[in-house]
């Protein structure tokens, strides 16, 4: 691996880590460049989670003051994410390639739908008592959308943190940045329990694992400061059309 390699998967863990904290999908950028710097995709897959989980960790620390107050959901929401997590790592490494690249476009589309229609959602849980109604409050809807988006987080983590917005929008009525920052907890841990069984498990190369980390750690504290002067309503505009450009850029590649 040359010095040019490096500086080149260096840059896209950096723009991967600073998505992942605004929106999720950020693998869609660091990925790719492993592939194209000649891994096999399930490696590359591996590699890649291991890669940007440092990333979920500055994002969380950048974003603590959104956090504060959300401790017993954070606690509460611990076990789906990690059960989840366990059974989307193990999944993957049991199952082709080509399943998981084939269903990804499609779930991040429900994704985007899901945040596109946010607020009549929203609307419909609480009339329905579907979602929190106060704030101990942790519906079983809410452990049950958490629990599979841990499940795909881990198998292929790319629009994650998409859908996990999407769900704690819907589930979770609050201001959006402090849906964000949990977003951005909930990854930390998810990805933790995937980097935990692939260093045991999976074909990690650890050499461009550990530059991209670096990459990913500057990416992903820097893009909270971003994020923090967009104003709901044009982050969830983002949102959406970031996801839909994933999904498309799958489709036709």
């Amino acid at each position: 691996m040359d010095l040019a390699e490096l500086a080149f998967l260096a840059a896209a863990a950096f723009a991967a880590g600073a998505v992942n904290a605004v929106a999720g999908g950020g693998s869609l950028i660091s990925f790719p460049a492993l592939i194209a710097a000649g891994y096999p995709a399930k490696t590359a897959n591996v590699t890649n989670t291991v890669a940007l989980w440092p990333g979920y960790l500055s994002g969380t620390i950048a974003y603590r003051r959104e956090l504060v107050g959300q401790r017993k959901r954070a606690t509460a929401l611990l076990l789906p994410s990690l059960s989840g997590a366990l059974g989307g790592s193990a999944l993957l490494l049991a199952t082709p390639e080509e399943t998981f690249s084939a269903v990804v476009p499609y779930l991040i589309l429900f994704a985007c739908a899901l945040m596109a229609f946010q607020r009549p959602l929203s609307d419909f849980t609480v009339r329905h008592r579907l979602g929190v109604q106060h704030a101990d409050h942790m519906p079983a809807t809410l452990y049950g959308g958490v629990f599979l988006m841990s499940i795909y987080g881990a198998y292929f983590g790319a629009g994650l943190g998409i859908m996990l917005l999407a769900v704690l929008a819907v589930l979770l009525p609050d201001d959006l940045h402090r849906c964000n920052a949990m977003k951005g907890l909930l990854s930390f841990m998810i990805n933790a329990m995937a980097v935990a069984y692939f260093a045991a498990f999976g074909p990690v190369e650890w050499a461009p694992a550990l530059v991209m980390a670096v990459g990913a750690i500057g990416g992903g504290y820097l893009g909270v400061g971003v994020v923090r002067h967009v104003p709901p309503a044009g982050l969830r505009a983002g949102v959406v059309a970031y996801g839909v450009f994933v999904a498309v850029f799958l489709l036709v590649n």
